[in-house]
């Protein structure tokens, strides 16, 4: 999945866990995935992080 994916689906998964039609199970299974989605997005960003900061080092020599 894209970055784009993955914080629209935690998007929808926070609405879903604000509301109060879900079973405990139901909570939890959402949480878990959530919680997935939440650091694959942390570790998107940190490697996107870290390639802006090597490309900005890259053009300092210019």
């Amino acid at each position: 999945m894209s970055f784009e994916t993955d914080i629209s689906r935690l998007n929808e998964i926070v609405k879903k866990l604000e509301g109060a039609d879900l079973t405990l199970d139901e909570s939890l299974d959402l949480y878990k995935e959530g919680v997935e989605l939440s650091v694959r997005c942390k570790k998107t960003l940190e490697q996107a992080k870290l390639t802006v900061i090597q490309m900005d080092g890259d053009n300092t020599d210019e």
